[in-house]
């Protein structure tokens, strides 16, 4: 193990700090019991968006009376919470979101071209997160 980071747990309320700690991927410091009491003693799980990891040198960050505890990382583990950790651009996040526009932007023309391969209309709103009502308006079946 190389560097360290600092676990806590982000306070209701707070701005996003660090990164989630499922965001980073397998840690091996979260299978030591160590780590394991603390998540237990919280009453959280590693997977809990509350639970939040900074790489060694940001823990001035975090508000003083939250609960910390440093961990060991590796070298390649220290690189995946430095870049989850750090925040995005403004330029970078609109470039996300125009992204999104233009993924969403024929979403009525991609579920139509589904229906017509066969997909089940129950199936298309699952995978595909649209409200079961809206597929149903575009089908022009009234659902009750």
């Amino acid at each position: 193990m190389a560097d360290e980071a600092c676990l806590f747990l982000l306070p209701d309320r707070s701005p996003l700090l660090g990164a989630a700690l499922g965001s980073v991927g397998d840690l091996e410091c979260v299978e030591t019991p160590a780590v394991r009491g603390w998540l237990d003693a919280h009453g959280v799980s590693a997977s809990s968006e509350q639970v939040r990891i900074l790489p060694g040198g940001s823990e001035v960050f975090i508000p003083e009376d939250v609960d910390r505890l440093p961990v060991p990382l590796s070298e390649e583990e220290t690189f995946r919470v430095q870049q989850q950790s750090a925040p995005q651009t403004v330029t970078d996040m609109e470039n996300e979101l125009l992204g999104f526009r233009e993924v969403t932007q024929d979403w009525e023309a991609l579920v139509h071209r589904a229906l017509a391969a066969g997909v089940p209309a129950p199936r298309i709103a699952h995978l595909t997160g649209l409200d079961p009502q809206d597929i149903a308006r575009l089908t022009g079946v009234a659902r009750a």
